[in-house]
């Protein structure tokens, strides 16, 4: 036979709650101004870094590229449309590719895009294939070298 459940837990088994006379839990005190000082500090100078990082990583890749879609013709070419992400005045060249349901590359574009008057700019373009395609990406988007 099994011995009755209690429907109370033990006395100490989650430990013991005292009230002080404000309401607050004793043995803890509450934080310092030093010590809210210093986590804000922290946070500052952790958002501080992050901001350095995105600005770092836009410096040196100032172009971003996302798809919109593609729209495959036939078996010899889809559309594509995507949008390019870049300061305005720049020029970039992108490599968009089609795929077959292999993922092997049917065919192969590179478009020159900018300089444009916006940061954001959409472009569509026509990729011929070899064989039908089932996907189409931009495989990347570059600032030629000024050499």
């Amino acid at each position: 036979m099994s011995e009755p459940v209690s429907p109370t837990p033990p006395a100490d088994r989650y430990g013991t709650s005292r009230a002080g006379q404000d309401g607050r839990q004793e043995g803890r005190r509450p934080l310092g101004t030093g010590a809210k000082v210093a986590i804000g500090a922290a946070l500052a100078a952790a958002v501080g870094v992050a901001a350095w990082f995105s600005v770092e990583q836009t410096r040196r890749d100032p172009v971003t590229v996302e798809m919109v879609g593609f729209d495959v013709r036939d078996a010899e070419q889809v559309d594509v449309t995507f949008q390019v992400h870049m300061p305005p005045g720049t020029t970039a060249v992108c490599e968009v590719e089609a795929l077959a349901q292999s993922y092997a590359q049917v065919g192969t574009l590179e478009v020159p895009v900018g300089p444009a008057e916006q940061q954001t700019s959409t472009y569509s373009v026509t990729v011929r294939t070899s064989e039908e395609a089932t996907t189409a990406v931009v495989e990347s988007c570059d600032v030629p070298d000024a050499s």
